[in-house]
């Protein structure tokens, strides 16, 4: 898969670069997250006007690039939409564009998940993570769709998913 966007091109080519280092993974989480806030927020091209509407049915993922080492990918979140309790297989990297991403965050402890922190990723904001430790959920709380980029260490195209488990566990609170 190629990027056939001029803001899709132009972050694959920087991310690249980055990957290339040849940096620890939470060190390429971060640097690809400070790479999205100084150069891919304010890109309008990166999803299409189509995309940005997003799927009624649940969060909608569309994979922009494909690269052995990385992937990148717009995801949508109409108002309310949640994800399943996650982990991920690499590395990730995401940007808020708009809505609030209200991230819940566990840790496995035995048979069950601790809810360790609550962060709201309002437009602008980006972060990065890496396994272990990565497990979330993730929910657009606002009343407009949400979208935002995410960069992920893994072929997407051949994963067909940044997913490695999903979590059906008990939950408390720390």
């Amino acid at each position: 898969m190629s990027a056939n966007r001029p803001a899709v091109a132009r972050l694959a080519t920087d991310v690249r670069r980055i990957v290339a280092r040849g940096l620890v993974s939470a060190d390429t989480a971060q640097a690809v997250a400070d790479l999205l806030s100084r150069r891919a927020l304010g890109a309008r091209d990166l999803l299409t006007e189509e995309e940005r509407q997003g799927d009624p049915d649940g969060y909608a993922s569309y994979v922009l690039y494909s690269h052995p080492d990385f992937s990148i990918a717009g995801v949508v979140w109409r108002p309310g939409q949640v994800t399943v309790i996650h982990d991920h297989v690499a590395w990730c990297a995401f940007g808020v564009l708009s809505g609030i991403e209200h991230e819940t965050l566990y840790r496995l402890d035995g048979d069950r998940l601790v809810e360790t922190r609550e962060v709201d990723n309002l437009p602008g904001d980006s972060n990065g993570f890496a396994p272990p430790g990565d497990i979330h959920m993730v929910r657009n709380t606002s009343r407009e769709v949400g979208v935002s980029v995410h960069v992920y260490g893994a072929d997407l195209a051949r994963l067909g998913s940044s997913v490695r488990r999903t979590y059906d566990l008990p939950v408390t609170t720390a």
